[in-house]
């Protein structure tokens, strides 16, 4: 199994990024904040104005360390990578099976069915650690309707009707997000909005969504695939299609869930939050580096795989489903299993 290597946030403006030997080092207020051995780095993520010498480029690109460039608030702007690696014929088959709907709509429900079972066990998480909720009745009337998606999604449909299922599964999950929230927290939510953000909890899941799309792409680059050609997302210039398919599985069980950590202990609350003159909401600087701070430690939690029955890090979900999505295209089990969380 792929060991799970660090990702290095970069948040502090005007920092310079350099190459030092075998290490990256890290200067701001021209001073020397960190050297880092480039082999236990998976991935650079820069936030801003942030620098970086072509010479640290092209040895991140040698040494298989993805940078991306996102805007200060964490909208993705960019990401430089070196040769993709894999063998040409599983990218042919990818093909292949994208440009057929029928073969793409049996993948896409696969995906659909994993969101829709680990959202289903969100909800019922929630109803067994605070049975005495307001409004539960809600949430367990929408544990049954997603029970009844999951019967659907089991038998074979039109890649339309998946994606119909898929949006409304997605509609009445946010739905009922304040039923999940602490009263005492200070924060509402009302529906999903996207670009813009224009509420602190549609901010803070978009920033978290950008880091699980970046894992996810770096996942299907690791193995071969190619992240911009998915089956449930269709193809769209600049869109990172198998990435946004492969994280369809890991929203609820990875970003949902911190979601709600960081609200409920109060971590998080609505003063760390602000409103640009677009009337965007955007996530300020210091509670963003604890988002960050908690979202490594998190990704370094431990789980039994449950179709591979191995122990690994959180983390590395992305990577092994990566693994079993390519193993299905070569045509080794007939099926891709989704990962569900119990």
């Amino acid at each position: 199994m792929k060991q799970l290597l660090n990702t290095l946030y970069i948040t502090t403006q005007g920092s310079y990024l350099r190459k030092e030997g075998e290490t990256i080092v890290v200067e701001a207020e021209q001073e020397v904040r960190a050297r880092l051995p480039i082999h236990n780095i998976g991935g650079l993520v820069c936030f801003g104005n942030i620098l970086c010498s072509p010479f640290l480029l092209g040895h991140c690109g040698e040494n298989g360390v993805a940078v991306s460039f996102l805007t200060e608030y964490g909208k993705f702007l960019a990401r430089v990578a070196g040769p993709q690696s894999g063998n040409v014929l599983l990218r042919r088959e990818q093909y292949r099976r994208a440009d057929n709907l029928d073969q793409s709509a049996e993948l896409a429900r696969m995906f659909v069915f994993g969101k829709v079972n680990n959202c289903r066990t969100v909800l019922q998480r929630h109803l067994r650690d605070h049975p005495d909720t307001p409004d539960n009745g809600l949430v367990e009337a929408l544990v049954v309707r997603l029970q009844q998606m999951l019967t659907r999604l089991q038998t074979p449909l039109a890649l339309d009707e998946v994606r119909g299922l898929e949006g409304d599964a997605a509609r009445a999950y946010f739905g009922v997000f304040n039923v999940l929230l602490n009263a005492a927290s200070g924060f509402e939510f009302h529906e999903r909005s996207r670009r813009p953000p224009l509420d602190p909890i549609n901010a803070l899941l978009s920033f978290l969504y950008t880091l699980l799309a970046h894992d996810c792409r770096g996942a299907c680059e690791a193995v071969g695939l190619d992240p911009q050609v998915g089956f449930l997302h269709r193809d769209r210039p600049g869109r990172p299609g198998l990435a946004l398919d492969l994280m369809e599985e890991f929203r609820p069980f990875l970003v949902d869930r911190l979601v709600f950590t960081l609200i409920n202990r109060q971590q998080i609350t609505p003063k760390d939050f602000e409103t640009s003159e677009t009337g965007a909401v955007l996530l300020k600087e210091k509670p963003r580096k604890l988002v960050l701070q908690s979202w490594q430690e998190r990704k370094l939690d431990s789980l039994t795989h449950p179709f591979l029955n191995e122990k690994m890090a959180v983390g590395l979900l992305p990577h092994a489903q990566a693994q079993l999505l390519a193993r299905h295209l070569r045509g080794d089990t007939d099926l891709y299993p989704p990962f569900l969380w119990k």
